[in-house]
């Protein structure tokens, strides 16, 4: 069952996240790499940035998230994390098809690292876009602020809606 989680469920969220995201470890550079890879006041700024989450919940538990943030003139999908033991068996594709039906724009964003091959593949499977470096860097720069390190090695998708 997919559902929108709040600030006070920071705690079940970070779990996701920082147990799921272990698996970027040793493939991302290691001056990118942090234990916990998000902390606390990390992702209450980005509910404060206007991210909303949602949750996959198998059996009562907290196995996948994925948060959506609408600005301006775009949509990003931020943080799409599953634990290990349900990576694989459609968690990530049901969360990513929930976000395309509530989604607002013509057009949605991810970005991720582009070390990161499982993901962009993903991304891929779901009719997303690789844009070139010329593009994923003015794109990083406009909708994301994230340290230069990591621009040089993150990639942006596109996905267009009809």
């Amino acid at each position: 069952m997919i559902t929108e989680y709040t600030k006070k469920d920071f705690s079940k969220i970070l779990y996701v996240i920082n147990n799921a995201a272990l698996k970027y470890k040793g493939v991302i550079p290691d001056n990118c790499w942090h234990e916990p890879y998000m902390l606390e006041q990390e992702l209450i700024t980005e509910f404060h940035n206007g991210v909303r989450m949602f949750g996959y919940e198998k059996n009562n538990i907290l196995v996948g998230v994925m948060g959506i943030q609408e600005l301006e003139d775009t949509t990003l999908i931020r943080h799409a994390y599953t634990l290990p033991d349900y990576q694989g068996i459609g968690i990530g594709k049901s969360l990513l098809q929930y976000l395309f039906k509530i989604n607002k724009s013509s057009s949605l964003y991810v970005g991720t690292w582009q070390d990161a091959t499982w993901a962009i593949k993903f991304y891929e499977k779901s009719g997303f876009v690789l844009h070139k470096r010329k593009q994923t860097v003015q794109l990083l720069k406009k909708y994301w602020k994230l340290p230069l390190k990591q621009i040089a090695n993150s990639v942006v998708l596109e996905k267009f809606i009809n």
